[in-house]
């Protein structure tokens, strides 16, 4: 079925399809919309589950930690101040490896208290043990929930998955999505619906210890790290499953565009990957090898993917929607860095471009200017390491 949804709205039909167990929800601007669309489907009779309305974040991610723990499948939503206030609880959730699924409407955090839209909010958990998707458009919203729980509940995983995209640039935009079937829902994460994880039933006792220490942690660790280690490869046929059933893909974890030639690609993540896309194909009309790469899944990062499609370019202009305090550039450029010294050929100029803090506009101007700040670099021009376009 053909709809035009917000990108909130498409979240909570993938949400529906995945047919979850328990949610908890708590609202926060600019994820309430989603909310309200839940307690909609519930009210209606289209979402079969527990709906249980919290007092605060902190509690909604312990209400679905405690339900993954006996076994049922989970979904909260939060945004910015909402993420920092459920931390506690969030990285228990991550600790214990309770496949949860949460969305993250991306919001700015730091006094002084801006509403906009930013990725400082979702940057601050990456380490935190969740699995990070940021998705571009409406469609890939909806698309990503619904594999986020293949990922999540798959018996070499078992890690909860955050679904994070632009706060404001995606939760309102509306856009042409397709809603999938719910058989075709149904058979996808079919492989996962008794995938023989614990479960509490009814009149039985349920032991459940997170407290180890001393070696057991340590090998407790190493297997979470051995976990994310798999999911690079398990994304990747996770989605061409997906793609088998809904003929819908997204490049797995590193989406490219015009990479394949390009002598100097813009690597950037979220919604301004379209506008880059007509930024390169504007280029490519002057003459200029230009190309894009869309960091897809920031959790585990794709170290080895970026490596390929690295190689051999000339330079790289990096478009950060969030700050790296203590390394004067963006978390998208000072992790990307950390990939080249590995590599054979890496690029020689690379550029950070910080931008679209707080609701500011990353426009084609701005993102036409990094290129060819960059262009000028590549060819000798000495140019600052990281540049502020909003007033650069």
């Amino acid at each position: 079925m053909i709809k035009v949804l917000t990108g909130n709205k498409a979240a909570a039909h993938g949400v529906r399809l995945s047919r979850p167990d328990v949610i908890a929800m708590y609202p926060i601007t600019p994820q309430t919309p989603l909310a309200e669309e839940l307690a909609h489907f519930h009210a209606a009779g289209q979402l079969d589950c527990e709906m249980v309305e919290v007092e605060g974040e902190h509690t909604s991610m312990s209400v679905i930690t405690a339900a993954g723990v006996a076994g049922g499948r989970v979904f909260t939503a939060t945004s910015s101040w909402g993420l920092a206030y459920m931390n506690e609880a969030l990285m228990y959730c991550a600790g214990m490896r309770i496949p949860a699924v949460m969305v993250d409407v991306t919001r700015e955090t730091p006094s002084m208290r801006g509403v906009g839209g930013g990725r400082q909010d979702i940057m601050s958990i990456r380490d935190s043990g969740w699995i990070q998707i940021e998705p571009e458009t409406c469609q890939e919203i909806l698309d990503s929930v619904i594999m986020a729980y293949r990922l999540a509940e798959d018996p070499d995983i078992l890690l909860p998955v955050v679904v994070a995209y632009d706060g404001f640039y995606l939760s309102h935009l509306s856009e042409r999505v397709e809603v999938p079937e719910q058989a075709d829902v149904d058979k996808f994460l079919a492989p996962v619906k008794n995938s023989g994880r614990t479960t509490l039933l009814s009149g039985e006792n349920l032991h459940f210890s997170p407290s180890i220490v001393g070696k057991e942690f340590a090998e407790y660790r190493y297997k979470t790290v051995q976990a994310f280690e798999a999911a690079k490869t398990k994304i990747a046929l996770i989605e061409q499953e997906f793609k088998a059933i809904f003929g819908r893909e997204y490049g797995g974890m590193v989406d490219t565009y015009l990479a394949d030639d390009a002598e100097i690609l813009i690597l950037t993540a979220g919604s301004c990957a379209g506008t880059a896309r007509v930024v390169v194909d504007a280029a490519r009309e002057r003459g200029l090898k230009a190309g894009l790469a869309r960091m897809r899944v920031f959790r585990p990062y794709p170290r080895e993917r970026l490596m390929e499609v690295l190689e051999g370019k000339k330079a790289v202009a990096v478009i950060d929607r969030s700050i790296c305090l203590g390394w004067n550039c963006g978390h998208l450029y000072m992790e990307m860095k950390a990939v080249l010294a590995d590599m054979a050929n890496p690029p020689k100029t690379v550029l950070d471009f910080i931008d679209g803090l707080c609701n500011t506009d990353i426009t084609y101007d701005h993102i036409e200017k990094a290129l060819n700040v960059t262009a000028a670099a590549m060819n000798g021009r000495k140019t600052a390491e990281t540049n502020w376009l909003i007033w650069d």
